[in-house]
């Protein structure tokens, strides 16, 4: 992996992505060039090249909250999609992914395999069903049992406030607890 074909396959969507939550044309360069220097000093530390996707958009996530908190401002969701002409949904599903990952690898390897392939890959449940040799109605019980792990794992990391709608809007990360 080059930093430099990665760059140029990605640098156009990490571009978009950035400008759909910061409107100043310079403040999207100044933190695509953030992401370029951070990708450069981390490339080295992905030891699965399918996954350098999904880890540049979450450094894209992270550069654009430390720019919002350098400046003094916090990141609101509603503002990107003001900024936003038309929403990207696969940007955004990518971003989203991104964020969940370190979750679902939180889970028990069946779980975060199951939900990878449905979740993120976006494989078919009656596919995935026929490949690991399953019925389609068992493989809906996993997949829902597999989901409230992972909403498990989300719930004993933060307190989420939700709107009347269910949508998250905040959070505040709960204290982690030692075990002295």
């Amino acid at each position: 992996m080059k930093l430099e074909d990665i760059w140029l396959e990605y640098s156009a969507a990490l571009k978009r992505f950035v400008h759909a939550k910061i409107s100043n044309v310079d403040d999207v360069e100044d933190v695509l060039q953030e992401i370029l220097l951070k990708t450069h000093q981390n490339l080295a530390s992905i030891k699965d090249k399918s996954s350098v996707k999904a880890w540049l958009f979450q450094v894209a996530n992270y550069a654009i909250i430390d720019f919002y908190r350098k400046n003094g401002r916090r990141f609101e969701p509603s503002e990107a999609n003001a900024l936003e002409p038309e929403n990207n949904a696969d940007t955004v599903r990518l971003a989203i992914s991104a964020c969940v990952q370190p979750f679902i690898k939180a889970l028990p390897q069946e779980d975060a395999t199951l939900l990878t392939a449905i979740d993120i890959n976006e494989q078919s449940q009656k596919d995935y069903a026929k490949e690991i040799g399953v019925s389609y109605s068992t493989l809906k019980s996993r997949v829902q049992k597999s989901r409230e792990r992972l909403k498990k794992v989300f719930d004993d990391c933060c307190h989420y406030q939700r709107d009347k709608d269910g949508t998250v809007y905040d959070y505040e990360n709960k204290p982690v607890k030692r075990s002295d």
